[in-house]
């Protein structure tokens, strides 16, 4: 199914609806938002004009939406392609820059640790694989220090978890918690880190082995491994079916939450053109993933997303089998709330739980059921743990970042409870307005 015949079907159900246009305007700011991840289209659109024009404090807010939504480097290097470096505000111009110089030194350092980790798991005979990070360079991240990374992720396989885990012990990281399939280790935390030091290359580590259980060669991702040299060290990393749906899942598990990392969406959609002419890949994609709900509604979701943000992007061989896969109502729900979810402000919101309900109709569970995501029946997790020998001070620090963290989700939680509660109202009533 074209790109063209799915937004066509889509207005339809949307000009049956009796309240006509239903969707709400998007307020300045998010506007704003917008215009950043529009700057990233080519040909760019009018709306990034007004980027030239924001006042000192639409500057500020704008900075730490880039710094949480991942965008701020991109947005550096975006402007001296467009030749716009010096548009910016001076004072602007020397955060950005700033911020660029200190993830060269972050990116460099975490690279090093990681080839450090990577050897050591090699010389143990680990079965394992580089996952994000360094793996997207250069289809979807032009180069490494643009991209603002949190951590060291790793597939390995489930026989290889107690010596990996014996590996970074000896290097001083220490288990930190386990969710599903996910292992994190912790290295040298800190209480606190604010804005200026975000993109600083301060001594704390987190890894994250993500856990492969034992299948069949066919479908583990292991066994379709490649060897890629990085920085002079051979790496294993995920095939490219692997990294395509990895990296398009990772994005629909970003839209299906609380916030939404904007610049998930930019490195998809620098992935997908990246690969637009080799209908090689699309066909083999095809083959790997369309029997999978998940992974062809997921990225369906993702993939009309950012169609409806910045047009039309993706070829027919991709569009035919995941938006055209789409539900209506999850059609729906990308042109009434895909906006507002993109651009809206950190912690974000619950309209995402709308769309998840939609989805589990199509065999598409959730990773959480909606009923805890609305009403959580523990405190929030631990954000610093304790330390052993660690000061009064360091203690007094953690308790406060803790108590800080605790109120700001309780406040959520009611905020963002009853406007899903009125939104929900509204959502019901538009569905019951979709033609059969």
């Amino acid at each position: 199914m074209a790109l063209d015949s799915v937004q066509i079907r889509t207005r339809s159900l949307l000009r049956r609806l009796k309240n006509g246009d239903v969707s709400k305007p998007l307020s300045r700011e998010q506007k704003i938002h917008e215009a950043i991840l529009l700057s990233f289209s080519s040909p760019v659109p009018d709306q990034v004009g007004q980027l030239l024009h924001l006042s000192s404090r639409e500057w500020q807010r704008l900075l730490h939406w880039l710094d949480v939504s991942g965008l701020t480097l991109y947005l550096l290097e975006r402007f001296k392609e467009l030749g716009l470096r010096d548009t910016l505000p001076q004072p602007v111009l020397d955060r950005l820059q700033q911020n660029m110089d200190d993830n060269k030194k972050r990116t460099q350092g975490m690279l090093e640790e990681s080839i450090a980790l990577q050897r050591e798991f090699q010389q143990a005979g680990l079965s394992y694989a580089v996952m994000k990070g360094v793996s997207l360079c250069p289809i979807s991240v032009p180069r490494p220090e643009l991209r603002h990374q949190f951590d060291l992720d790793y597939l390995i396989a489930e026989r290889s978890v107690p010596e990996a885990r014996r590996v970074l012990e000896r290097r001083g990281y220490r288990l930190y918690a386990i969710s599903g399939k996910s292992w994190e280790f912790k290295l040298n935390e800190t209480p606190h880190v604010s804005t200026k030091d975000f993109y600083k290359d301060l001594p704390d580590r987190a890894v994250e082995l993500h856990l492969e259980t034992e299948t069949s060669s066919q479908t583990s991702r292991l066994a379709r491994i490649v060897p890629r040299e990085i920085c002079g060290l051979t790496m294993p990393v995920l095939s490219p079916i692997d990294l395509f749906l990895g990296q398009g899942l990772h994005a629909f598990k970003d839209v299906c939450s609380e916030f939404s990392r904007t610049a998930h969406l930019l490195e998809f959609y620098r992935h997908v053109l990246a690969r637009y002419d080799d209908d090689r890949f699309w066909r083999d994609l095809r083959a790997t993933a369309e029997r999978d709900p998940r992974a062809s509604l997921g990225i369906g979701v993702v993939i009309y997303l950012i169609t409806n943000i910045m047009g039309d992007f993706a070829p027919e061989m991709l569009m035919d089998w995941t938006v055209g896969a789409l539900p209506p109502s999850a059609l729906l729900w990308v042109d009434l709330y895909g906006r507002r979810t993109v651009f809206g402000k950190h912690p974000g919101s619950k309209l995402y739980l709308l769309l998840q309900r939609e989805l589990e109709t199509a065999g598409v569970s959730g990773r959480r059921p909606i009923k805890k995501s609305l009403l959580p029946s523990k405190l929030p997790p631990i954000v610093i743990r304790s330390l052993s020998h660690e000061t009064i001070s360091t203690r007094i620090a953690r308790y406060r970042v803790q108590t800080r963290f605790i109120l700001s989700r309780l406040r959520f939680h009611a905020v963002e409870g009853f406007r899903y509660a009125v939104e929900s109202y509204r959502w019901q009533r538009h569905l019951d307005r979709l033609p059969i």
